[in-house]
């Protein structure tokens, strides 16, 4: 069920018409059902009910601190790739135990940040990690807990560029290495083993390949305790793909309880790490359009929104539904979506059927994922207001940026300090 339908006609969000949304906040303006949220949150959270899990949301699909707080108050854990991702889940209140730390490059800094907060475990990605991991606890007179990303070498037939489980993506160490590299972490004296986890891609929309990353996962696991080495828990990622245009979803709920179902008395917790599944059908980004160029050898409908507000059309050839708020009757006709930014691949839509005028409303659909997280100031352009939607209310949840607030740190020649 979705949260965005249409009332008297006008597409509203939770009830609330996204053309008052745009009357009160602007365009283009970033919009999330906290419904929806939530709603995707208790599908993998139920599902996994059988079995003891964590759901730990992918922050970087969205990192708004309402977001967060929406999340953490479900009793969330928090997947994050960055000492500022950490930042923000401590500040909307979410508990550092239910924290997991990915990503290829911590630095020393945001390992003792990660540390000193006290989070549930770091995802180590490469044999240097683990020593510079030691290295840091042992300076801070801690042990760190640590569960190693395995690289399945899996394809999860999704988009080449944000494919992460094969053996020529950056992430994770190689499945043969895997054993090995359980030996140094024993060897460490300032590391804990506390699990094993993978992740594979974003944008899954088939089972076989979470289920061919799951076996090897688990024949690790038989292998390390074969060698007497215990673990607390498997972490098999996310990327569970959403509908952009005409996708089939996997059935999240079903999925899980069949994972439920394989580690129930098994003496593992299970985590997932979901975020485009759980926000990226909650959020629209909404936008004006500013003129129709009818002279050209297309159409153009150019808008308010940009590449700079949604940067996945551009940089993956992405597909996101691009609909009016209000329609308008009479003939549709095909249009590029286009925004104002000095690139040509500043599109958001191509060939859209669209019946429209200047000053017209559109809604870009499933935006809730990785499209503020992703904007940009290119051509010094303020990043929009987000708002929620939460039973009736409009709640602006991150001012629109000012330009003065855009070069608010900088200063000319006579002003900068020397060093």
């Amino acid at each position: 069920m979705s949260a965005f339908a249409r009332v008297d006609f006008v597409l509203s969000v939770d009830g609330v018409s996204l053309e008052e949304v745009a009357r009160r906040f602007g365009t283009p303006c970033y919009v999330y059902s906290r419904s929806a949220i939530e709603r995707a949150f208790r599908e993998f959270d139920q599902g996994l009910a059988a079995a003891d899990h964590l759901v730990c949301y992918a922050v970087k699909a969205n990192s708004n601190l309402a977001v967060l707080d929406v999340l953490q108050r479900l009793g969330a854990g928090f997947d994050i790739v960055s000492g500022g991702e950490l930042a923000r889940v401590l500040a909307a209140g979410g508990r550092a135990d239910r924290v997991i730390f990915s990503g290829v490059g911590k630095s020393e800094s945001e390992m003792r940040e990660a540390l000193a907060a006290g989070i549930r475990c770091f995802n180590v990605e490469s044999e240097p990690e683990i020593e510079r991991l030691d290295a840091v606890a042992a300076s801070m007179g801690k042990r760190a807990p640590v569960s190693l990303r395995i690289n399945p070498n899996v394809d999860a037939r999704t988009h080449p560029y944000i494919s992460t489980g094969l053996a020529a993506n950056k992430f994770g160490i190689p499945h043969e290495r895997a054993l090995a590299a359980y030996d140094r972490i024993l060897a460490a004296r300032h590391l804990e083993i506390a699990g094993i986890g993978c992740h594979i891609g974003s944008q899954i929309l088939e089972p076989a390949p979470l289920d061919e990353a799951l076996e090897r996962v688990l024949d690790l696991v038989g292998s390390l305790q074969a060698k007497g080495i215990a673990l607390s828990h498997v972490d098999l990622g996310g990327g569970f793909g959403i509908r952009y245009r005409d996708e089939e979803p996997l059935d999240f709920g079903a999925y899980c309880r069949r994972l439920a179902a394989r580690f129930a008395g098994s003496g593992l917790q299970v985590l997932l790490e979901p975020g485009r599944a759980i926000v990226g059908g909650a959020g629209v980004l909404l936008t004006r359009v500013e003129y129709l160029k009818l002279d050209k050898a297309k159409r153009f409908a150019v808008v308010d929104a940009s590449m700079s507000e949604l940067i996945r059309p551009a940089l993956y050839e992405a597909y996101h539904e691009i609909v009016p708020v209000r329609p308008r009757a009479g003939k549709t006709q095909a249009f590029d979506v286009v925004g104002p930014v000095c690139e040509s691949a500043d599109v958001l839509g191509t060939d859209r059927e669209l019946a429209i005028a200047p000053g017209d409303l559109l809604a870009v659909m499933s935006a809730g994922a990785y499209a503020m997280v992703m904007a940009s100031n290119y051509n010094s352009r303020p990043r929009p207001a987000e708002v929620l939607v939460d039973a009736g209310r409009m709640l602006e949840v991150r001012a629109r940026e000012t330009a003065q607030s855009l070069f608010a740190g900088e200063k000319r020649l006579d002003t900068a300090p020397a060093r």
